[in-house]
């Protein structure tokens, strides 16, 4: 870990932008060829080779413009419409819980595994009935939830499962990298994720024929070859065939995530230092609760403690006064006004952490300095209860 000392407020999100980020967006700029081309095309043979797709796996890699994208695409191509239902832990990003509206579905809200915080997969069959149309397996933090489980309900209903990656490109689950799990997953590169384009998203899908049709859908339908667009060149004759969105990625965006994925050992290592650290620091303090799991095999997005004694909103407000920034995520979906009427299952561990749980920083090459400033600040407030 970088040993420089600083006395400024610790954010929980920094980005890891350095000069070859910089280099790579005016190189895209110089080119002049603002919209998708060339570098989304290397972007998304980047994101392949991270996941070990092969031919066999008849896997591939469609770049967009947002996580969210990815989630409402992958939902749009599962056949998700009008009137059916998605089932998803109500302890999720809102992001999932608008792709499903926005399909003209239904969340159903299912709940956590306290180990995990990932779908209780022993829950998830009692609420399918004939409306159910998929399930979203989302990772949390350094977590992967139980994806052969979830591949056995979903084959014993003939349900698909969309995997929602955001916390963890880069990780791998039994042995194989995360995007080999399911025939869909998304992917997310916003500003605060490990890796990051500024905004973008990724679906790795399996089978040629939804590739061609998400490369029409993500141009707002038109079936402007895309090999033609990775050259920096457009046809001006095409056709639409289906609904479209302005889901594409553009060259600016793709290029500075090809630079991040280039450091993404190194962004791996120094995270997952981080997360251990934290877990040795604070695991011994009885009023909190630190999860540990085998940071080797994840890339961490967040790390996690749950406040035990009801005064989470006393800990963040203290630690901030020591120059150290908290985050929450996430509230529960069916606490939003917009989904409150949702069907849901008993949500008994949702309900449980959302009072609980605190985000703490965590940065690519954090400094170590800001490590232990979080710690203390923990700690520090460990003598005030």
């Amino acid at each position: 870990m970088n040993t420089t000392t600083s006395t400024k407020q610790i954010p929980v999100f920094k980005p890891f932008i350095e000069k070859e980020e910089i280099a790579a967006a005016v190189e895209s700029l110089e080119l002049g060829w603002l919209g998708m081309g060339s570098y989304v095309k290397q972007f998304e043979d980047h994101v392949a080779a991270v996941c070990e797709l092969d031919v066999a796996s008849d896997r591939h890699v469609v770049a967009v413009s947002t996580g969210h994208a990815a989630i409402h695409l992958s939902l749009l191509l599962l056949g998700v419409g009008p009137g059916d239902e998605v089932i998803t832990p109500s302890f999720n990003n809102a992001a999932d819980f608008q792709a499903i509206r926005a399909c003209g579905a239904n969340p159903v809200f299912v709940d956590i595994r306290e180990s995990t915080l990932c779908i209780d997969t022993t829950k998830v069959e009692e609420l399918i009935t004939e409306k159910t149309k998929c399930i979203i397996a989302m990772d949390y933090d350094i977590f992967i939830c139980d994806h052969d489980e979830l591949s056995e309900i979903a084959n014993r209903h003939k349900i698909p499962v969309l995997h929602d990656a955001a916390h963890s490109f880069g990780s791998s689950y039994q042995g194989r990298p995360i995007g080999n799990q399911h025939a869909f997953t998304m992917f997310s590169f916003d500003p605060v994720k490990t890796i990051t384009c500024i905004d973008g998203g990724a679906i790795v899908v399996k089978g040629l024929e939804n590739v061609q049709r998400l490369h029409a859908k993500r141009l707002i339908g038109m079936t402007q070859p895309a090999t033609q667009m990775y050259t920096n060149s457009r046809a001006w004759t095409y056709n639409i065939e289906e609904l479209g969105f302005r889901y594409h990625m553009a060259n600016l965006h793709a290029a500075i995530g090809i630079s991040q994925i280039k450091k993404i050992d190194e962004i791996r290592i120094s995270r997952q230092l981080t997360c251990q650290r934290y877990y040795e620091a604070l695991s011994g303090l009885d009023w909190i609760e630190a999860p540990c799991n085998d940071f080797a095999t994840v890339n961490p997005f967040l790390y996690y403690i749950r406040v035990l004694n009801g005064k989470r909103t006393e800990l963040r407000d203290y630690m901030k006064d020591k120059g150290v920034d908290t985050g929450i995520h996430w509230q529960a979906g069916h606490s939003f006004t917009y989904f409150k009427d949702c069907y849901r299952g008993p949500l008994d561990v949702t309900d449980k952490i959302t009072k609980e749980i605190v985000s703490l920083p965590l940065h690519s090459r954090m400094m170590s300095e800001s490590v232990e400033r979080v710690i203390n600040a923990i700690r520090s407030f460990s003598i005030n209860i």
